[in-house]
């Protein structure tokens, strides 16, 4: 019994960012270290932004635009409304500075239940979901070569994504600074293998081939879009922009969130996002027309084929290293949702469980592993796409909306950032237009994602709330964290 109580007393000590202390000479918690500076902060948001998004989105955007010149309005659109959007949560992340981000947020403007049901939602099917996209993207890239005239195999494509999403988890779980280390070489890879594109399309115009980029041509329209495909065509976009808010997971690893790192990484980071993709989809339309676009199956590929000639080895390369980052990005972020919804009693404590010597959320990462694995076994990446882009817009509007209740509930807390009340109420209202037209155009996707985040309200009743739960319930509960802690 006394071996029982002293495992469970340190698999409580291990939980980061508990109140509990240990006696005089005991063991002290276990914390997340701060390690994560400017230039890292800079890479994770970039790193998660610009993973598969850009390498596939634009073949989404494009068929719902219905013109070459919409498509890129579209693009630019999207970056300004990420940068509205990030602006809110700058200041959110410095007025509440905890890790979890729109999770931590919600929990503590509107109560349990509505952080729980956003937790709810990204656990089950807002991150596994993004994760298995962006690995997919991978596989498919990587074996592109190997099958240059048809579609990779399904069993070859899962396999590979598997190994991948595999291998970064076990790195994730050795060693916080391995993964931003990762994350800050492959950043720097993907942009190297974006700027490639950038520069060939500015090389392409100096040769006057620009013919789909005359406004004559950019706005021939091969179809008149209706309001419900101009907001399909910015979820498919918003998928290649989700990720702007991923700093705001890692509150808590960051070197001076307050007053640096964080708005300062979010000011570099998004207009720079926007001006690549948009000169990126420029390059595209230098070298392909509309319906070529359309019909390839990876974009980056088909530019390279055409205009690098033997080089074109790289672009297949460039994406895999590009997606590669992005899983990786992906896995540090989300896990730490994970790790705060079990801080505050959301999920089982085993979940927030810290490896004493790495210092990293072990657990968490392994659960945010498997739903992936789950997820990557079933469904179609672009109506993957529209499950979570619609799932993650809900979310951000809702955090948005806490902003302006927070400034309502507490006026006088202290805000090193305080953005215009103009910037949220912008944002909301391209967020009301979007969600709208969306459950008009999409009413079976849409009311899926609304039926998975309600699933969530038994389980907080049952699991959370439901304070006096019979002994077993508890002792099970129990045994399961010390078995973790082994």
């Amino acid at each position: 019994m006394r071996a029982g109580r002293q495992r469970g007393r340190a698999a409580r000590a291990a939980m980061a960012g508990g109140e509990q202390r240990g006696a005089p000479g005991g063991p002290e918690p276990v914390a997340l270290k701060k390690e994560i500076g400017l230039v890292s902060a800079c890479a994770i948001i970039i790193g998660n932004i610009i993973g598969s998004g850009i390498f596939i989105s634009p073949k989404g955007v494009l068929e719902h635009a219905g013109s070459v010149g919409l498509a890129l309005i579209i693009w630019v659109l999207g970056g300004g409304v990420a940068a509205l959007g990030s602006l809110c949560y700058a200041e959110l992340g410095v007025t509440i500075p905890k890790s979890g981000g729109d999770y931590s947020y919600v929990t503590e403007i509107f109560g349990g239940l509505a952080g729980f049901l956003l937790l709810w939602s990204a656990v089950l099917i807002m991150y596994p979901t993004s994760l298995a996209v962006i690995a997919l993207t991978f596989s498919n890239y990587v074996l592109q070569p190997v099958f240059p005239n048809c579609i990779p195999p399904y069993n070859a494509s899962r396999i590979l994504s598997m190994v991948c999403l595999l291998l970064l988890t076990w790195v994730n779980s050795s060693s916080v600074r391995w993964a931003t280390r990762i994350q800050d070489i492959f950043t720097a890879g993907k942009l190297l293998a974006l700027a490639l594109i950038i520069i060939v399309g500015f090389i392409q115009i100096f040769k006057g081939n620009y013919k789909e980029l005359t406004p004559s041509n950019a706005f021939n329209f091969w179809m008149t879009p209706s309001v419900g495909h101009l907001a399909l065509a910015f979820l498919q976009g918003s998928f290649a922009f989700s990720g702007w808010n991923f700093l705001n997971y890692v509150t808590e690893e960051l070197v001076d969130p307050r007053r640096q790192n964080l708005p300062r990484a979010i000011f570099i980071s998004i207009p720079l996002v926007t001006f690549v993709y948009t000169f990126t989809n420029i390059a595209y339309f230098t070298a392909m027309s509309p319906q070529e676009l359309l019909s390839s199956n990876a974009v980056a590929v088909t530019f390279g084929e055409k205009l690098l000639g033997y080089f074109s080895w790289v672009m297949p390369v460039s994406v895999a290293l590009s997606t590669f980052g992005g899983i990786n990005g992906y896995l540090f972020t989300s896990s730490r949702l994970c790790f705060s919804g079990a801080r505050e009693g959301h999920l089982p404590s085993l979940l927030a469980m810290i490896h004493v010597k790495h210092c990293t959320p072990i657990p968490a990462l392994l659960v945010c592993c498997m739903a992936t694995l789950v997820i990557m076994l079933v469904g179609d990446t672009y109506t993957l796409i529209n499950y979570v882009s619609f799932i993650n817009y809900l979310c951000y509007g809702v955090t948005i909306i806490g902003l302006i209740v927070l400034r309502c509930k507490k006026p006088k807390i202290f805000r090193p950032i305080k953005v215009n009340l103009l910037i949220p109420i912008t944002y909301l209202a391209f967020w009301a237009f979007l969600l709208i037209f969306s459950l008009y155009s999409e009413p079976i996707v849409c009311g899926v994602g609304l039926i998975i985040i309600l699933t969530g309200v038994p389980v907080f009743f049952l699991g959370v709330y439901w304070r006096n739960k019979p002994k077993s319930v508890n002792r099970l509960i129990e045994s399961m964290t010390c078995w973790g802690q082994k």
